[in-house]
């Protein structure tokens, strides 16, 4: 294992880099900066897989035309409480966050609002977008999935989806929001790249050798990209998380009409430049079932109820989902946020070959 000192960034400054970046692969300033802005984000709440350490990626993705850097998202149905966009190859960050604005503006009329996005590319975090309809008083939920294939159907040998992931938002009152955002395979393929980065093995459980047998080296589990369901194990629960990347393949992808499982392999889309991401948007009106003070009150009493429950031996409190980067933001909002030096040296690359100022 590497012991490495992170370099710490401002959060003002990773946004102003990512801009600059991104912008020098031909994205337009309406799009970019919305884009830069959940990129960093998702690195103050500490989720360090979706935020800047995807920017190669993107790079990548561009230059090979598998992503349109300036492409406007379109309408193709917009029907009542439900409407369909086509993202048109553009990275996911802009369509997501007009879908869900979209959503949004559907539930204040309807009590519901689903819309879906097809053609679309990464978009980084889903809590980004479930959590845009917290200061709405409303539940948000989001859902996507990826051409490349990574979770090992239980029973099988083989990638046959790749991580979904969901993520849901509900308000409360006096206490923090729920903000739950997880893939359904046992760990993110991010996860993998920081380990990477850092030098560090990764759990035993996490991911497999081609041979099916559990391993520990993060550079083996990027190559093969076989990840357990989460639960792991048909004995542990592994049909569990399995179940529910089906579940988030048919409302993203099949859905809406983008890739779903293994398509992306099984067709000539990889000859076309195209991923085809899908994604899928709610919000729900809580006012709509009952007094939202009502359920705001019951919100607090559920959250404050599970933090009460005794701790186990060794740990200090019980969290509930989104604290632990909530708290995360505030500090590094202070402190800056600390990056792999090996992503810094990857980033500042890429930045001089497109004559735009290194990160640090």
């Amino acid at each position: 294992m590497r012991e490495e000192t992170p370099v710490l960034i401002r959060h003002a400054r990773l946004g102003e880099f990512i801009v600059e970046v991104l912008a020098a692969l031909g994205m337009p300033r309406h799009i970019v900066e919305p884009t830069a802005r959940l990129m960093v984000q998702t690195d103050l709440r500490g989720v360090n897989s979706h935020g800047i350490g995807m920017l190669p990626r993107y790079a990548e993705w561009i230059r090979e035309g598998f992503i349109e850097p300036a492409a406007e998202p379109k309408t193709m149905r917009d029907d009542l409480a439900t409407a369909l966009l086509d993202g048109q190859k553009g990275l996911g960050h802009y369509p997501s966050i007009l879908a869900m604005e979209l959503a949004i503006s559907k539930a204040r009329t309807f009590g519901v609002g689903v819309v879906t996005v097809r053609n679309s590319g990464h978009f980084g975090a889903a809590a980004n977008y479930s959590m845009m309809a917290l200061t709405h008083d409303m539940i948000g939920l989001a859902t996507t999935n990826s051409p490349y294939v990574a979770m090992v159907p239980t029973f099988g040998r083989a990638p046959a989806l790749s991580t979904n992931p969901i993520s849901i938002a509900a308000p409360a009152g006096s206490q923090p929001p729920f903000v739950l955002d997880m893939a359904t395979t046992t760990v993110a393929i991010g996860k993998l790249r920081l380990a990477s980065r850092w030098g560090n093995p990764i759990p035993e459980g996490w991911a497999v050798d081609p041979a099916g047998r559990p391993t520990t080296d993060p550079q083996v589990a990027l190559a093969h990209r076989l990840l357990s369901p989460l639960g792991g194990s048909r004995a542990l629960g592994g049909h569990k998380g399995y179940g529910l990347g089906v579940m988030v393949d048919i409302l993203s992808g099949v859905l809406s009409g983008a890739v779903y499982g293994n398509l992306f392999f099984r067709s000539d889309m990889p000859k076309q430049k195209l991923h085809n991401v899908g994604h899928c948007f709610a919000a729900i009106d809580p006012g709509r079932f009952r007094p939202l003070e009502e359920f705001k009150a019951d919100m607090d009493d559920m959250l404050r109820a599970l933090k009460d429950t005794p701790k186990a031996e060794g740990e200090e409190r019980v969290y509930t989902a989104g604290e632990p980067e909530a708290e995360c933001g505030q500090r590094r909002l202070v402190e800056g946020i600390p990056l792999a030096p090996a992503l810094v040296a990857e980033v500042n690359q890429i930045a001089g070959t497109l004559g735009v100022g290194t990160l640090a």
